[in-house]
């Protein structure tokens, strides 16, 4: 599966740290958000809970005005989770901010105990 692209941001004043860089924990923040939204639209539900990020990778900064996409892709189905990969890319300067290789979400009910989400409910009545 390709990185779909479909959240930009501009780089304002508040998202700065001390060196006037964008700040880690913004774009981290940001990553978390748009990946929650985009398993929870995979996964059918909107009661999920991110469970674990693998190693964040910063590899450029992000500079007052940058234009910022952040693009999502799945990496892994499992019965109550989904793996998403997440990077955030400076389009003002092409090129990658920062990556997140995995991203695990899982589905609860409402009780707050892990239960089968959409995507593999559907996966697996086809068979």
């Amino acid at each position: 599966m390709t990185m779909e692209y479909l959240t930009r941001r501009v780089v304002m004043y508040p998202h700065l740290n001390s060196a006037g860089k964008l700040f880690g924990g913004q774009a981290l923040s940001w990553i978390d958000e748009e990946a929650a939204i985009f398993a929870a639209y995979e996964m059918g539900t909107t009661l999920i809970v991110t469970k674990m990020m693998s190693a964040v990778e910063f590899s450029s900064p992000g500079n007052l005005g940058d234009i910022l996409s952040i693009g999502t892709k799945i990496v892994h189905s499992g019965k109550t989770s989904l793996t998403v990969a997440c990077e955030i890319r400076n389009l003002t300067t092409d090129t990658q901010v920062v990556n997140v290789d995995e991203i695990v979400f899982v589905a609860i009910d409402k009780k707050g105990a892990p239960t089968p989400h959409k995507r593999w409910i559907d996966a697996n009545e086809a068979n």
